[in-house]
């Protein structure tokens, strides 16, 4: 598996584009300019299956309806959220001045585990804190775990929003994300990419955890 990044939006937002040997396609958060999005994967010659959302946050949903409705394919995103797709002041779009809203998703996450779309592999985890339901895509096979707005290099994701709580964030990485191999890439909602080995020697935020 391979995939490339696209940083898009105001908040400089980073959507993912997964690509397996078949020519397969995963779209992890596209949170704005669907058409650039779209162009994108038109000009890789690939088949979507699937948008996956790391939670539901304005800026990661943004683009969400048009590239549903350029491949027709459905949207998977943790069921404490699925509400805010629809809701200007959960999903915080409200308090920056947008209306920021996406349809509503086809498959709901209820709670961890394994999940296969074609020919990916993947482990969902819960990894809230951020917002309530926050999850990562762990993908084994590739050494990499797309981690939303969780963890980031050198720093960790805001819980001054609804639902937020530093407390459970920090639980959620120790527990979740920093048990995975050291050399796994995080790949993050904004920034650069890093990996859980480097967090776990140099990011401030997590230690004395």
């Amino acid at each position: 598996m391979k995939y490339s990044m696209m940083t898009v939006g105001p908040v400089q937002e980073n959507t993912y584009i997964l690509v397996n040997e078949k020519k397969e396609a995963l779209i992890i958060d596209p949170g704005a300019e669907g058409k650039r999005i779209n162009k994108k994967i038109e000009s890789l010659e690939i088949k979507p299956l699937a948008i996956l959302l790391t939670h539901a946050h304005f800026d990661h949903i943004g683009a969400v309806d048009d590239v549903k409705a350029r491949w027709g394919i459905p949207v998977y995103i943790h069921e404490r959220e699925a509400e805010w797709l629809s809701d200007v002041k959960k999903n915080g779009s409200a308090f920056f001045g947008q209306h920021v809203t996406a349809q509503q998703a086809d498959h709901l996450i209820k709670e961890e585990g394994k999940l296969t779309l074609g020919s990916f592999e993947m482990d969902v985890l819960e990894t809230p804190g951020h917002s309530p339901g926050s999850v990562s895509y762990y993908f084994a096979n590739a050494k990499a775990v797309f981690s939303g707005d969780a963890l980031f290099a050198g720093s960790i994701g805001r819980t001054d929003l609804q639902g937020g709580s530093q407390r459970v964030l920090l639980e959620s990485i120790h527990s979740r994300l920093l048990v995975l191999p050291e050399e796994t890439v995080v790949a993050p909602g904004h920034g650069p990419t890093t990996t859980i080995g480097n967090e776990m020697d140099s990011n401030p935020f997590l230690s004395g955890f």
